[in-house]
């Protein structure tokens, strides 16, 4: 990745993170975005202890004039813009029945509509670039069985693969591959403090059970999703566009509305 330039979106902790540094190891030059100041400043430091640049913004997806900002500061710093990492996002669990309207919405704009702010302020300076990747972050319950935890956040995700299919077409013919990541449970804080912790305060024993339920029976680390992400951008993927790669060990192919069952309220 010498003289490529990534911008990650969710820069600063977890998979974000760990893609960020990812893609300074292997030469690129990295731009971070994130909502937390502290850890902004915390990787933005990690990354340059690689030797490589690196460029970080606070950065509200759901807020346009904030995207193109940081847009506009990639083009200014770098002059390019070769691998788009949209890894924003969140959710929280919750039955159908306990989503408010306002819930509801907040997630959608979050998930969907701030991946479509980044995607369509960045491609065009992808496009001017001439090559380059774009990997949306969805999950498992973006997928055809459904969410049974994250209706919300399912719903939104789902129509991310859709995008992440329809911008393969328009941009294949640019040098530009477009695909989607589906990560099973991930052993992030993000994971344990604001999924599993408000699914049963009980965390160690919710989590017990979705490893039960994952037929490797373990939790991915960052690292392998990154190594993932990294993948799909590297030049043994550039013929691979359109497409979600599950990544869960296994998951959806097993039970795991035991698990939902037993620990959702």
């Amino acid at each position: 990745f010498s003289d490529r330039v990534a911008l990650v979106t969710g820069g600063g902790r977890g998979i974000g993170r760990a893609t960020a540094l990812a893609f300074a190891r292997l030469g690129a030059d990295v731009v971070i975005a994130a909502r937390d100041p502290k850890a902004l400043e915390e990787t933005h430091a990690d990354v340059e202890s690689t030797g490589r640049r690196c460029l970080s913004l606070l950065t509200d997806i759901r807020d346009v004039p904030s995207v193109e900002a940081l847009v506009s500061a990639t083009w200014e710093e770098f002059g390019a813009l070769h691998f788009l990492i949209n890894n924003a996002g969140g959710q929280f669990p919750a039955r159908p029945s306990a989503i408010s309207d306002r819930g509801w919405r907040a997630v959608i704009d979050l998930n969907l509509n701030g991946t479509w702010n980044v995607c369509s302020r960045a491609v065009p300076k992808m496009i001017e670039t001439g090559y380059g990747s774009i990997v949306n972050m969805v999950h498992v319950q973006s997928l055809d069985r459904g969410a049974p935890t994250f209706i919300h956040s399912g719903a939104a995700r789902a129509g991310v693969v859709n995008m992440t299919r329809s911008m393969a077409l328009y941009l294949a013919n640019h040098d530009i591959n477009v695909n989607a990541i589906a990560p099973g449970a991930i052993d992030t804080v993000g994971f344990r403090e604001e999924e599993i912790a408000k699914m049963d305060p009980d965390t160690e024993a919710t989590i017990a059970r979705v490893i039960v339920d994952t037929p490797m029976l373990r939790l991915a680390s960052a690292d392998e999703v990154a190594a993932q992400i990294v993948f799909l951008c590297s030049p043994a993927a550039r013929f691979v566009t359109g497409q979600a790669l599950i990544s869960d060990g296994g998951l959806v192919l097993g039970n795991w509305n035991n698990t939902i069952q037993s620990a959702m309220p």
